[in-house]
């Protein structure tokens, strides 16, 4: 009897990437890893799509439709790419418009992608509709997403078979066209049972050869059980990736499910041992001078109480690493948990996964509910669709007065298209403001990277990868170049911004006070209550203000902090420029 043929997809250049490293990692050093696992017989690769996209133009200063077509080069012409797409939001981390839903799907197939993986991290099949539509009229393959995870101990209404079972049913009454369905598991946290139990159920209800996936992460410790299951239950396909970027925050390596499935009746894509762990070898030496996050390659067995993605967890333990706050990564998982089940269940992934994060981080460092992410506080308001269940209502009170909204029940792609934002109109005549190219990928990188992918097209993004090498450089004291720097003098830390050439060196204290004469008397300080970036100043010295009105705002942790006025007064000095760096409870401004 022959073997069941298992289809696999080597998640190793896009998910393993960015569970890995964050996505931070450069094209020239993988391709030659990507001719390797060629010859290994490898056909279907993830290449790109997700948080993917934005990486290469927030940290790598690199075009990802470049990354895109010479990653076609290599593999060929027959080989299946695919990407991941989160519905309405595409590769952005807010709802698009329309025009911007359809621009993804055209660009992505001019740029190489065979398949887009698309899901809703709501589970609403109303952010799937538009976007299935846009993807297979510009004849790309769709695979439509039913996302899971397993909620925290005490929880019910959400992700369980029988919440499966109605949203498969929605998407096939929907009429939705799909080339196969895949059940996306970012956080690792289904249990064997539930994944064989959902995989039986989805079986009988699809129509007769239906190519059905799993996808998982070996974040909670049960990937390749939850595999096992799967492959029990009648699956199709799963994806694996290759070490280092496999099994702790990624998927299960491709020789672990080799050997886990030795003398059973699967044959997972034609792989042989040795050919793969020739591949595994160039990987290795690939990414031999990044630096390994320790969190990326732990199991941890907290996860299931408190559900971070592997893809999400390192891109965000980055970020606090580049911050000085990572010793508050235990507190902000702790604090998940409640953030999860007062939020409405939408799975923790992207982008649900960053708002569950963000508001996380605003509970451990600014107290529990005292600011609301403005993405969790939309997402609870409704304005990205409906969540699984209603949200908590003292939080959905909180976030309609912090963030000045009402709830909604509309459709959030037509909330979007009345966004002049979120039109290609008004990107167009950005680019022609900053004397851009008009290309349709140039208008699309600016929409969906907005300032960062302005900055990236007026050449002037920077790379910010961890490399051992440049580490080293970095500890030993070589090139201390300009910058920002937190130096010890005393005793006591100081927030140091380093230009070059003959500019003044500017030292702000950490605790707030300034380290030089202020010609400020009697003003309230503003200070900063996250680490971060200063990316927009709004009031300028001897402006009046009234009581809540924004001063300035910082970027931090992908999120944008406003500094706002705690009385009516006049602005006597901004004490930061935009772009400069800043550190918790530095003074920011000064109100008389």
């Amino acid at each position: 009897m022959a073997k069941k043929f298992i289809d696999i997809m080597d998640t190793t250049f896009r998910d393993g990437f960015q569970s890995v490293f964050g996505g931070r990692v450069l094209m020239d050093d993988f391709f030659p890893a990507v001719e390797a696992a060629k010859h290994a017989g490898i056909t279907h690769f993830e290449f790109g799509g997700g948080a993917r996209f934005q990486s290469l133009y927030f940290y790598l200063n690199e075009d990802a439709f470049t990354m895109m077509d010479r990653f076609r080069e290599i593999v060929g012409p027959d080989a299946n790419l695919q990407t991941l797409s989160r519905g309405v939001n595409t590769v952005m981390l807010d709802t698009g418009s329309k025009e911007l839903i359809d621009l993804h799907a055209k660009m992505f197939k001019k740029h190489g992608t065979t398949t887009i993986r698309n899901f809703d991290a709501l589970n609403d099949i109303e952010n799937l509709k538009y976007s299935a539509d846009r993807i297979t009229h510009h004849g790309l393959k769709h695979e439509v997403v039913v996302t899971m995870m397993d909620l925290p101990p005490g929880c019910h209404g959400a992700h369980d078979v029988e919440f499966y079972e109605k949203t498969l049913r929605d998407i096939l009454d929907s009429g939705i066209p799909y080339d196969s369905i895949c059940f996306k598991d970012a956080s690792g946290t289904s249990s064997p049972k539930k994944v064989y139990e959902t995989v039986k159920m989805a079986r009988k209800l699809v129509p007769e050869g239906t190519h059905l996936r799993l996808h998982t992460h070996e974040t909670a410790g049960v990937s390749v059980a939850a595999y096992m299951a799967a492959l029990d239950a009648g699956i199709d396909g799963i994806d694996m990736a290759a070490a280092p970027v496999s099994g702790g925050t990624s998927q299960p390596d491709i020789l672990t499910m080799l050997h886990a499935t030795k003398g059973m009746d699967y044959d997972l894509g034609g792989l042989e041992i040795a050919d793969i762990l020739t591949y595994e070898k160039e990987v290795q030496a690939s990414l031999s001078d990044y630096f390994m996050p320790p969190e990326a390659t732990m199991v941890s067995p907290v996860i299931p109480f408190s559900p971070m993605p592997g893809g999400a967890l390192t891109a965000n333990t980055q970020m606090m690493r580049d911050n000085d706050i990572l010793d508050r990564f235990p507190e902000v998982i702790e604090a998940m948990r409640e953030v999860v089940e007062r939020g409405g269940y939408g799975t923790s992934v992207t982008p649900v996964s960053q708002f569950y994060f963000q508001q996380a981080l605003n509970n451990v460092m600014q107290g529990p509910w005292k600011a609301i992410a403005p993405g969790y506080g939309k997402m609870v308001l409704g304005y990205f669709g409906k969540t699984p269940v209603a949200p908590d209502a003292e939080i959905v009170k909180i976030a309609a007065e912090k963030l000045g909204l009402e709830p909604t029940t509309e459709n959030a792609m037509d909330i979007a298209d009345r966004d002049e934002t979120k039109s290609l109109a008004y990107w167009t005549k950005k680019l022609e403001e900053e004397e851009i190219e008009i290309t349709d990928e140039n208008v699309f990188i600016a929409a969906a990277c907005q300032d960062k992918g302005i900055t990236f097209l007026k050449g002037d993004a920077e790379v910010n990868v961890r490399k051992l090498s440049t580490m080293e450089n970095e500890n030993s004291g070589e090139n201390m170049g300009s910058g920002s720097y937190t130096v010890v003098v005393n005793g006591e830390k100081f927030s140091v911004q380093v230009a070059e050439g003959d500019a003044d060196i500017q030292v702000t204290a950490v605790n707030g006070e300034s380290a030089v004469p202020s010609t400020s008397t009697g003003g309230d300080s503003l200070k900063a209550l996250l680490p971060g970036a200063v990316w927009k100043i709004v009031a300028n010295p001897g402006q009046s203000v009234q009581e809540g009105d924004v001063i300035l705002i910082l970027e931090s942790m992908k999120m944008e902090i406003d500094v706002v006025a705690p009385r009516g007064g006049v602005v006597q000095s901004i004490n930061v420029a935009v772009n400069d760096k800043v550190v918790e409870g530095q003074v920011v401004a000064v109100l008389g």
